[in-house]
């Protein structure tokens, strides 16, 4: 009788802790695993992100990130293409294999443009700095937290929206119930089946903080598999 008594305060333990956790004590818990001494406000470090497709050769990324000073910079390669980006505080520059004054159809072929420079630095900054960056101002957190089951497991689902003039997307987060580790993400667009959805495998720690080291992408509305990073601190 006893042992049927601490089973049923147990599992009435975790139903309530589902129903009353906010997303704002989610959030703090799944930043605690993933940067449990508070790294990523001054991170440095170097990065190489190795993406798969189904119809390219892989793409050979190695990424330059110095919070503090305002840096970051990423180098392409795939084939015997190289391009990249740097933005040095609010400076951006590119250069083609080697080429930092790349003819105006070079540059246009390759998207040589600042636009790109800084879509690629909020790109690798918000995803490799998850789930710090939802911190960030102009980040709505919703404080009504789901379970919810995906793939067969169940998670404990963070909801996030931003301010119109930082995104229109709806993004949602997928944190292990025990762990609070993040293993999935994802997001909607204005279209409700548009989107996509992210699974995240393995863990890369650098200068302490704890990054997905495998992520899969696939399409919401039908599952199409898109591709694949895989992160590294090695070349």
């Amino acid at each position: 009788m006893k042992k049927i008594i601490t089973l049923l305060i147990f599992f009435t333990s975790i139903i309530s802790f589902s129903q009353e956790i906010t997303g704002d004590e989610l959030l703090k818990k799944a930043i605690q695993f993933h940067d449990p001494n508070g790294n990523w406000e001054t991170f440095k470090g170097e990065l190489f992100v190795t993406m798969e497709t189904p119809k390219n050769g892989d793409r050979v990324s190695k990424i330059n990130i110095d919070l503090p000073k305002q840096y970051f910079s990423v180098s392409a390669k795939r084939d015997t293409v190289i391009t990249s980006y740097i933005i040095d505080k609010d400076v951006a520059s590119f250069s083609f294999n080697g080429d930092k004054n790349p003819s105006e159809a070079i540059k246009k072929k390759y998207s040589l443009t600042d636009d790109r420079a800084n879509m690629y630095k909020n790109y690798y900054t918000y995803l490799y700095g998850l789930p710090m960056k939802l911190k960030d101002e102009g980040t709505v957190i919703h404080q009504n937290v789901e379970r919810k089951t995906f793939k067969g497991k169940e998670y404990l689902v963070l909801k996030a929206t931003y301010n119109q003039e930082v995104g229109k997307d709806t993004w949602f987060f997928y944190f292990d119930p025990k762990t609070f580790a993040m293993e999935i993400y994802q997001f909607f667009k204005e279209e409700k089946e548009s989107g996509e959805y992210i699974l995240l495998s393995e863990l890369e720690t650098i200068n302490e903080v704890k990054m997905p080291k495998i992520r899969a992408w696939y399409y919401n509305k039908d599952d199409h598999y898109l591709g694949t990073d895989i992160l590294s601190t090695k070349k």
